[in-house]
């Protein structure tokens, strides 16, 4: 297996090795004018979280990739991205260019079956999404904030029900090849160009959700168990537990009220590098190597109030 993409690599080069990965820095909000920087200067001028990214193109590249770098708030505005492309765009134009590529009025049973069946997908589609948007990103948000969450709903819920939404356009393009109605042939080869791209980007949709989004949540949740059960609280391991010095407190704090390094670089009259070190250094010191991880850390030792954090 080939190794990990990392800060050092510039992004033309993951683009070289994986032209999907476009659509990935669409949807991280990664102008294409950055392509020619390395990963870490776009995260310094751009304040996006850059591990996150990588976690991402890594594992679509079919590369080793961490969950545990994730921060939850990038990782799903990335996925409320994509589901406006398919929603709102994407399947859209496939249906707009099958209506102008397809004669209807001689083919008529076959193109307006082939039609109906798309309809009622994109409705499966529709709704599947919406359910990730507003039940399980809202989950998803309480839990990272701080804030009550839905009774009897976890992660393990959702990943128990959550079905790949591309099967049907599997056989939606199988059908298309084998009762292919009159017509525009090179739009409807279009069509099914566009369907085949349009199941591969669900595919690892799908795959970014249950391989890094689920395992990044389990792992919240679990701290949150631990937050509740008062362990963090325990005489037993008050004396025992990393204690962090100001300046990390500090950096702490600018991280859970979800500044950029640059930002916190600013803000404390640092050097970037400085505060990258202070980072990794925090993260090993407490075990913790992801931005929500840090937040809850500093709600629960009072470092800061819940209150103070955007979602």
């Amino acid at each position: 297996m080939e190794k990990s993409f990392d800060e050092n690599n510039r992004l033309r080069e993951l683009i070289k090795d994986n032209s999907l990965l476009l659509m990935v820095i669409s949807r991280f909000g990664i102008p294409l004018k950055e392509a020619g920087n390395s990963i870490e200067d776009i995260g310094i001028r751009t304040g996006i979280h850059m591990p996150t990214f990588l976690c991402v193109a890594n594992m679509i590249s079919g590369r080793p990739f961490n969950p545990e770098d994730v921060d939850l708030n990038t990782l799903m505005t990335y996925l409320k991205r994509a589901h406006t492309f398919f929603l709102d765009f994407f399947l859209p134009e496939i249906r707009r260019k099958f209506i102008l590529g397809t004669d209807f009025s001689h083919s008529s049973d076959v193109a307006q079956l082939i039609l109906r069946f798309f309809d009622e997908y994109v409705g499966e589609v529709r709704r599947h999404m919406e359910y990730e948007n507003d039940t399980l990103f809202g989950y998803i948000e309480s839990l990272i904030g701080g804030r009550p969450v839905k009774s009897g709903y976890n992660i393990s819920v959702f990943a128990r029900h959550h079905d790949a939404i591309s099967d049907k356009l599997n056989r939606l393009k199988d059908v298309l090849i084998s009762y292919c109605p009159q017509g525009n042939a090179d739009l409807i080869n279009s069509v099914l160009f566009d369907i085949i791209n349009c199941e591969a980007d669900l595919i690892s949709h799908c795959e970014v959700e249950n391989r890094i989004l689920v395992p990044a949540v389990i792992k919240a949740e679990k701290m949150i168990k631990r937050i509740e059960s008062g362990a963090h609280i325990s005489e037993e391991n008050e004396n025992m537990a990393p204690t962090l010095g100001k300046r990390e407190e500090e950096i702490t704090i600018c991280v859970a009220k979800g500044m950029s390094n640059k930002e916190i670089a600013d803000k404390l009259c640092i050097s970037v590098n400085t505060v990258t070190t202070h980072r990794r250094n925090i993260c090993s010191k407490l075990d913790i190597h992801s931005p929500a991880g840090l937040t809850i850390y500093a709600i629960i030792n009072g470092l800061i109030d819940p209150k103070e954090i955007e979602i």
